[in-house]
């Protein structure tokens, strides 16, 4: 059978990121974005190998940003496109793995949108787009909180009343499950180990942040909860506050639900701590010179996302290694380094000289000689979106 080609989308409200994935090609042969859809300043920008280029669209919608995709797709995949994955954020508890797309899954999709409203109404936006312009193509959903449906009860229950879990699904669900799931794997094939007898500790951080255990190929804990708001301090969300912080808020300031949202997605995390920025790379430069809310962000950073992994490693039967990730976890040596001392009774500690040369796309094993396994390993979500896209053409 020859190689088979898969374009990957993740779709947003006003965005398409795609990617065209070979499945015997370790670069992509097209990738980037459409954004600004629906405004005058609509473009498209792609890069094909070391080339790139951009279209202007103005006004374009989803479904005219993919039609004046799919001649560049035709022309990077010669012609042979064999199926689409489309990225969903949240498939609750009916989606256990990745979907082929049918109205039946739509719908369901559809169903949760409200435990996602940010993310699912834009996801769908994106297939009904694919399947007006591709309506031939074979088209899977895969899911970000499929990964994690392996957690236990006592795991992503929380303490509240039965019946809002039972009639309302209010219950933990995690995120970034494609990047952990992809990392996992990749970082027991560096080891030598087989992924479904191997634990590890897996942190992706990047604007978004998350920390998961997976035991035997399988998510038994993580960080985020019903949204991706709970857990790890991030780019600018809060992550893990008082629960009683919002009718604080209200009674003191007289702020309602809208107010305290933005704040606490928009407004708070590395950004609201330093007052400066929620780029990490913009942090530890203004850190360099002396900037102090820079430099509170970074240890608070460090130290939350310390006491997560710590709480993650409750969930492991043994520890075979501790995975950075996601575009902080892959490129912050000083992240890494501030992150692991926190770590000393788990038995982490890093050589610093391997730790500083993985960046920039370079990963590999950063642990100081006789102690616990870290390894930086690059995720690559839209391969791991085209290896289960692939799985179920298979079927």
């Amino acid at each position: 059978m020859p190689a088979r080609n898969i374009l990957v989308i993740n779709c947003g409200s006003s965005s398409i990121k795609f990617a065209l994935v070979g499945e015997a090609q370790a670069q992509f042969p097209l990738s980037g974005i459409a954004e600004r859809l629906g405004q005058p300043e609509a473009v498209l920008r792609w890069r094909r190998g070391d080339e790139k280029d951009c279209l202007a669209i103005p006004h374009a919608g989803h479904s005219a940003a993919l039609a004046h995709l799919l001649p560049l797709v035709r022309e990077a995949s010669g012609g042979l496109l064999h199926g689409i994955g489309h990225r969903v954020v949240h498939g609750g508890e009916h989606f256990t793995a990745a979907q082929r797309i049918d109205a039946e899954v739509l719908e369901a999709i559809r169903a949760v949108a409200p435990l996602a409203p940010l993310h699912n109404p834009a996801n769908l936006l994106g297939i009904e787009a694919a399947i007006e312009v591709y309506p031939d193509l074979p088209q899977v959903a895969v899911f970000d909180t499929a990964f994690h449906q392996t957690l236990p009860e006592h795991a992503y229950r929380y303490a509240l009343p039965e019946v809002l879990y039972r009639d309302h699904g209010l219950r933990r669900y995690g995120f970034h499950g494609t990047s952990h799931h992809y990392v996992g794997q990749r970082a027991a094939e560096l080891a030598g180990l087989p992924f479904e007898a191997s634990n590890w500790l897996s942190a992706h951080l990047g604007n978004g942040c998350s920390t998961c255990a997976i035991v035997d190929g399988r998510s038994r804990d993580t960080s985020m909860g019903l949204t991706p708001l709970e857990g790890l301090v991030m780019g600018t969300r809060s992550g893990d506050v008082d629960p009683n912080l919002h009718s604080h808020l209200a009674r003191t300031l007289g702020w309602d639900l809208a107010r305290i949202e933005r704040l606490l997605n928009h407004e708070s995390g590395l950004l609201g701590l330093s007052g400066l920025s929620n780029d990490m790379r913009s942090l530890e430069q203004a850190r360099a010179d002396g900037h102090a809310g820079a430099t509170l962000a970074i240890e608070v950073f460090c130290y939350r996302l310390a006491k997560s992994l710590a709480a993650m490693s409750c969930a492991l039967p043994h520890l075979d290694g501790l995975i950075f990730t996601g575009g902080i976890g892959e490129n912050s040596p000083l992240i890494r380094s501030k992150t692991v001392a926190h770590l000393r009774l788990l038995g982490l500690a890093l050589d610093e000289t391997a730790n500083e040369r993985c960046v920039r796309g370079t990963g590999g094993e950063i642990q100081a000689t006789g102690h616990p396994r870290v390894l930086v390993v690059p995720t690559d979500e839209e391969r791991q979106i085209a290896l289960e896209t692939l799985d179920l053409l298979d079927d």
